[in-house]
């Protein structure tokens, strides 16, 4: 796929899932997938409840109903625990949503060892979750791409072709913060679809040589994770219904319209545990994506505390 150029025209935003006129849709790569341009990363950090309790049941299928009735049509899914959570919460409305699939994680060397295991892991998630397929299977590796040895990278994309052939999976990507490999992995493998790794408030392009150059020219989808850096940008950290919340909702308004600035990005998806929360990053879309210079000052303010708060790990 090296050298395909320029990207196909996106197709009609208005026959994609869970369409909303007031929400941005962008296409996903030669997947021609049109995604909502704030989606839904499947973390669920800060919810008071739980996992698996009722209460934190009602959260996640009213928080997901909230995200598609505001036109968010995309829910990124990356390991067992929240596939589950979220084929379960979607039950019915399972087609008004675009899913991304993880279930074994590709850090495991014992799974990506050889390639049974990780094909093992898709039918098996399928089979506990009760899908029929996924839009995107997307094999974490590890933050170090390198770290995985060439044959282990040879499995996952073997793996993530049989996953397609087979009708399990209509598209098939990688997980990796490793963003030098990415650049070069993209015109090796054609498995790799769909990239996600982190795009957060700060994240730049470089000038020559850029991961972003690599995902243009190979036409390969790229989705954000991370746009509020674990909740470092916020005042609370990220604890909702916090003193700080009208200041923290405007940070994440300010770091989404950042984030969408990237002319690349197809997606971000910010984890939100409130349907306020859903509210909030849904009304980022329709306000201004370039700053003016007083916003410019608040942000560049913002990112150096984000910086400061990030834990040593």
């Amino acid at each position: 796929v090296d050298g395909a150029g320029a990207a196909a025209a996106a197709p009609d935003p208005t026959k994609t899932r869970s369409y909303n006129e007031n929400m941005e849709y962008r296409r996903l790569g030669r997947t021609n997938l049109m995604l909502s341009a704030v989606s839904m990363g499947g973390h669920w950090k800060q919810i008071p409840f739980p996992m698996g309790s009722d209460e934190f049941k009602k959260n996640r299928r009213d928080v997901l109903c909230a995200a598609m009735d505001h036109g968010i049509n995309y829910i990124d899914a990356c390991w067992s625990g929240e596939v589950q959570v979220y084929a379960e919460a979607l039950g019915k409305r399972r087609e008004d949503i675009y899913f991304g699939f993880d279930w074994t994680l590709g850090r495991d060397p014992k799974i990506v060892d050889s390639v049974e295991p990780i094909k093992q892991g898709l039918d098996e998630g399928l089979r506990q979750a009760g899908l029929d397929y996924v839009d995107v299977w997307r094999i974490t590796l590890r933050e170090q791409t390198t770290r995985n040895t060439p044959r282990q990278i040879e499995n996952v994309m073997e793996a993530l072709a049989w996953g397609k052939k087979a009708g399990k999976a209509r598209f098939t990507g990688v997980s990796t913060h490793h963003r030098p490999w990415i650049a070069e992995a993209v015109a090796q493998y054609p498995p790799l679809e769909v990239i996600i790794t982190p795009y957060s408030a700060g994240s730049k392009e470089k000038p020559v040589g850029s991961m972003f150059d690599a995902l243009r020219r190979n036409d390969v989808g790229l989705i954000g994770i991370k746009p509020f850096a674990s909740g470092t940008v916020f005042q609370s950290q990220g604890e909702p219904d916090s003193a700080t919340k009208d200041e923290d909702d405007q940070r994440a308004r300010m770091c989404l319209r950042y984030c969408l600035a990237c002319d690349v990005l197809a997606a971000t998806i910010p984890g939100l545990i409130t349907v306020d929360q859903v509210k909030n990053a849904a009304a980022a879309v329709n306000e201004r994506r370039q700053f003016d210079l007083a916003e410019t000052r608040r942000h560049e303010q913002i990112t150096r505390e984000m910086w400061s708060n990030l834990p040593e790990h």
